[in-house]
């Protein structure tokens, strides 16, 4: 595609407005080009950062757009814009208009094997994701992991991580604890090996890890894990938010409540920064922070 960039190079997901200045300084070259493929691709990631956003309105406005230029030899582009309606859609708390687009992507990247299993394993991630019954998330899930497992593409593989992460907090939301733990070993196992660790993804692989161990009531060891990471903040300005709250949540199940207060309070005053965590949770953390 001429000389522009692969879009998933700018992403930053961590940063959606950050990322749309990126795509946005790119649109005149690409509206100027007769890459309508790479245009269509472009609006739909626009759109994705307005999603992120909650800009929903915004999202769907620019996938209109896109699929005006739609042609039916463009398999990828077409599958980014259902994906991205879809995930506007679910991220709105619509899943059941999001499910059907969901599908539609998995079923047209299929058809078009092994060019597009990215976006393919991609469709049936989020068919796990916005799926309501339980039984029918673990088959998406494994379905995409037999599909990250097999596929030539080696960009497609990558999402292996991401997919064991979902499966791991699947089980850990079933009560299956032993079974989460397990999965995410696996994916940090996984992470480090392939030395996969941008944004940070190892680092959150082993709080999982932590996570699931609280759950085991394997306070001690659960504990361990956190002081670990909180340790690898030390020598920066960095700080994590979730790292303070799972400190905390541990040295409270170890009856250790004075410990765990200013944990509490700098979980709050991190946590309460990010805009999207539920009102009861920031609460809760408040409280407990004040004894």
């Amino acid at each position: 595609m001429n000389d522009f960039p692969e879009l998933h190079t700018l992403w930053d997901y961590n940063d959606p407005a950050g990322t749309a200045v990126q795509f946005q300084a790119l649109l005149p070259k690409v509206e100027a080009s007769d890459e309508r493929g790479y245009h269509v691709e472009l609006l739909s990631q626009m759109a994705r950062t307005h999603s992120l956003q909650k800009q929903f309105d915004d999202a769907h406005q620019l996938l209109d757009e896109a699929e005006t230029m739609l042609t039916d030899d463009m398999i990828v582009p077409k599958m980014r814009c259902l994906l991205e309606r879809g995930r506007a859609f679910n991220s709105a708390g619509e899943a059941a208009r999001a499910l059907p687009l969901f599908h539609e992507a998995f079923v047209l990247g299929t058809s078009f094997a092994p060019q597009a299993d990215f976006h393919t394993i991609d469709a049936a991630h989020m068919m796990a994701i916005a799926e309501p019954d339980t039984a029918v998330q673990l088959k998406w899930h494994e379905r995409a992991l037999e599909m990250a497992e097999a596929t030539p593409d080696e960009r497609a593989a990558g999402w292996l991580g991401s997919l064991y992460n979902n499966l791991g907090w699947t089980y850990h939301d079933m009560g299956n604890f032993e079974r989460a733990l397990a999965i995410f070993e696996k994916a940090l196992a996984w992470r480090e090996a392939n030395h996969q660790d941008k944004p940070g993804t190892i680092r959150i692989a082993k709080w999982c890890v932590g996570r699931a161990l609280r759950s085991l009531n394997r306070l001690d060891e659960a504990l361990a894990v956190q002081q670990a990471l909180l340790a690898e903040f030390a020598d920066s300005e960095r700080k994590d938010g979730f790292v303070f709250e799972e400190l905390a949540e541990c040295l409270l199940a170890l009856n250790r409540e004075d410990e765990a207060r200013p944990y509490f309070a700098q979980a709050h005053a991190e946590l309460s920064q990010l805009g999207w965590l539920e009102p009861e949770r920031l609460a809760r953390l408040q409280q407990l922070s004040a004894g």
